[in-house]
């Protein structure tokens, strides 16, 4: 049979496919956009073609013991180890390994500042995570970074929790040893259940009106080997309700200090209307208005920089199965000297709506990376090339795909072209 035809017979098939999905979230944004396509939805021991499951829900499915074999028409929405990512002691670990992997190579992206200076050398590219150890592993090398500045200011997280839930600040080792006795957690290294990070608070975050906020950005992956990702152009940002205040009193107002919504909306400031969000395009207005064009391009130069390098940093122990896709939540801080902190990655941003913004953003959302996981015909298809046209990216635009530059990078060599692709400044 020619290609024409096996390809008319293909999409007539697809034609008379019935796209079945299951979902373990019960949220409107989801089902009214796989409705929309005339999905029909079922559980998920029928036979489905497209699940957007919970990450526990992920892990059964992938896990030796399920037995479970996916075929070429199935797509689910989590990679089988996303937790290298979204774990934070994972993802400081992978980060630090990818710099000394880099280092190790002698790669002119692991390059340190002069070690005499104040605070030690640091990397010159890919310094963007706070200075991080594991609880209670690093905790012997914690204490002797701490006691080089006693006055410094650090904030604790359990490593398997979101939401705000179980974070604390501390800036005396003391107050680490008495939560430590009356959590009964030992932080002696061979002991101890829960692992918690312990990373150096950015006391000098950027302000708007006095409030501090961090921003929420929409990463969606498609593969990790090779690496093809894409941002969302509509993140925000979501404020605290109360000033910033870094005096002593406030240290365990969490009004002040965290960000999350699942936190703030129970402040009595709260806004129900606005939610405490602004759209990063308003806040890309505000800085060129205040801190002019040429920085505010720079910030989000970075911002798109820390994005592709903590991917390129999980990229190697990611298992990058095609029926996979994943949309990440990428929580940024912006210090006041424009420098933006990856603070942590979530697999499972929120999708509730706190208000009709909200709703309209989110829907686009998912809407969106549908157009892109999926293949022309809107079947899923592990066999297709992952690569979507232009026109169905949406409000997603290409931060990285490795194919694409790859094919450039081949073409340029048999053409000895002189120029370098656009598309190969993330290697």
């Amino acid at each position: 049979m020619n290609g024409s035809k096996q390809s008319r017979k293909m999409r007539r098939g697809h034609e008379r496919m019935k796209i079945c999905f299951c979902t373990d979230l019960d949220k409107s944004v989801l089902i009214s956009n796989f409705e929309k396509r005339g999905w029909v939805q079922v559980t998920a021991d029928d036979d489905w073609n497209f699940y957007w499951a919970g990450t526990g829900t992920c892990r059964n499915i992938f896990s030796v013991d399920s037995g479970y074999r996916m075929h070429d028409n199935q797509l689910i929405n989590h990679f089988p180890n996303h937790y290298e990512l979204s774990r934070k002691d994972l993802l400081v670990k992978n980060i630090k390994r990818y710099r000394k992997d880099l280092e190790r190579d002698s790669n002119p992206l692991a390059e340190k500042t002069e070690a005499n200076i104040p605070g030690g050398s640091k990397y010159l590219y890919l310094d963007f995570i706070p200075i991080t150890f594991v609880l209670p592993a690093d905790y012997n090398m914690f204490v002797e970074e701490y006691r080089k500045n006693p006055q410094s200011t650090w904030i604790m997280k359990p490593c398997g929790k979101s939401q705000g839930a179980g974070i604390f600040l501390i800036n005396k080792l003391s107050k680490l040893k008495r939560w430590s006795r009356e959590a009964k957690t030992s932080f002696h290294p061979q002991i101890g259940k829960e692992s918690y990070v312990i990373s150096r608070y950015i006391e000098n975050p950027l302000l708007i009106g006095g409030k501090k906020f961090d921003l929420r950005l929409y990463v969606l992956v498609t593969s990790f080997r090779p690496l093809k990702a894409y941002l969302f152009r509509l993140g925000f940002c979501r404020f605290c309700t109360v000033k910033y205040d870094t005096s002593v009193t406030e240290l365990d107002n969490m009004y002040v200090h965290l960000t999350n919504v699942s936190v703030q909306k129970h402040g009595g400031e709260y806004n129900n209307h606005h939610g405490g969000k602004w759209s990063v395009q308003n806040l890309r207005l505000y800085l060129e208005g205040t801190r002019g064009k040429e920085v505010t391009d720079k910030l989000f130069g970075s911002i798109t920089w820390l994005i592709v390098h903590s991917l390129k940093a999980v990229s190697s122990v990611m298992a990058s199965d095609r029926h996979c896709f994943e949309c990440y939540g990428y929580d940024i801080i912006i210090d006041n000297t424009l420098k933006p902190w990856l603070v942590e990655v979530n697999a499972s941003p929120s999708l509730t709506s706190t208000t009709a913004n909200d709703r309209i953003l989110k829907y686009k959302l998912i809407d969106n990376i549908l157009n892109i996981v999926l293949p022309p015909d809107g079947v899923p298809d592990v066999r297709w090339n992952k690569i979507p046209s232009p026109d169905m990216l949406g409000n997603f635009d290409l931060l990285i795909d490795e194919e694409i530059a790859a094919q450039d990078d081949n073409l340029q060599n048999s053409s000895n072209g002189k120029h370098r692709s656009n598309s190969n400044r993330w290697k």
